[in-house]
């Protein structure tokens, strides 16, 4: 049977705005084209995490890596979010490209990253990133501002010229999405929103395009 004429246009449509199946093939093509256009960290994301009262949580990070598994941020691992990583399991995260008018939006499980990963990519930060990993007793409360800068020099002086150690509480996670959204703006508030949702006990992926 062959389809109506306005929902042959509309697939058309569809195939021209979110020209991938695939939601990470789809999220490589908007971050090249972020990473060209904007101005300030474009892998930097907005991430929702839940206490254990079930009180939500907010802040900006900077995705390190993703893969067909997730995508991926580190933490020291008695933050608040490490914390609540940790504890509920679950996140959402969100990318918002104001250049390019666009969004990509995830939530899922959070699964801690290897420590092969965690290692690799701690040894590729700058020296001062690696010093500030050990001084820092994040989201804890602090006196002052010399008192981190204190810890900092401490910290240097103690392994001096040699290489810095991943601290063991400095730890990767993995967002790994049931369900991730791409929005573009559309004239007059006419916002074109596109879901990929995984189905239970299946590896693929369906679509569906959502109202604005």
């Amino acid at each position: 049977m062959t389809a109506p004429p306005e929902a042959e246009a509309s697939a058309a449509l569809d195939r021209e705005l979110f020209p991938e199946n695939d939601p990470y093939r789809l999220f490589a093509a908007w971050l090249k084209e972020a990473e060209a256009k904007e101005i300030n960290d474009p892998t930097g994301m907005a991430l929702a995490t839940v206490d254990a009262d079930g009180m939500p949580d907010l802040r900006m990070v900077l995705m390190k890596g993703y893969d067909a598994d997730g995508f991926v941020f580190y933490t020291n691992a008695q933050s608040a979010k490490g914390v609540q990583a940790l504890g509920q399991k679950t996140g959402a995260l969100l990318f918002h490209w104001k250049s390019l008018r666009r969004q990509v939006r995830a939530r899922g499980a959070l699964l801690q990253v290897t420590d092969a990963e965690a290692d690799a990519y701690f040894a590729s930060r700058p020296r001062q990133s690696q010093l500030g990993a050990w001084a820092s007793d994040q989201s804890r409360p602090l006196k002052g501002r010399f008192e981190l800068e204190k810890r900092v020099a401490e910290t240097a002086l103690k392994y001096g010229l040699g290489p810095v150690p991943r601290p063991p509480h400095w730890i990767g996670f993995r967002l790994s999405p049931v369900a991730m959204e791409f929005w573009r703006d559309g004239a007059f508030r006419l916002h074109d929103r596109m879901q990929f949702r995984r189905l239970p006990g299946q590896s693929g992926w369906e679509t569906q395009r959502l109202y604005p």
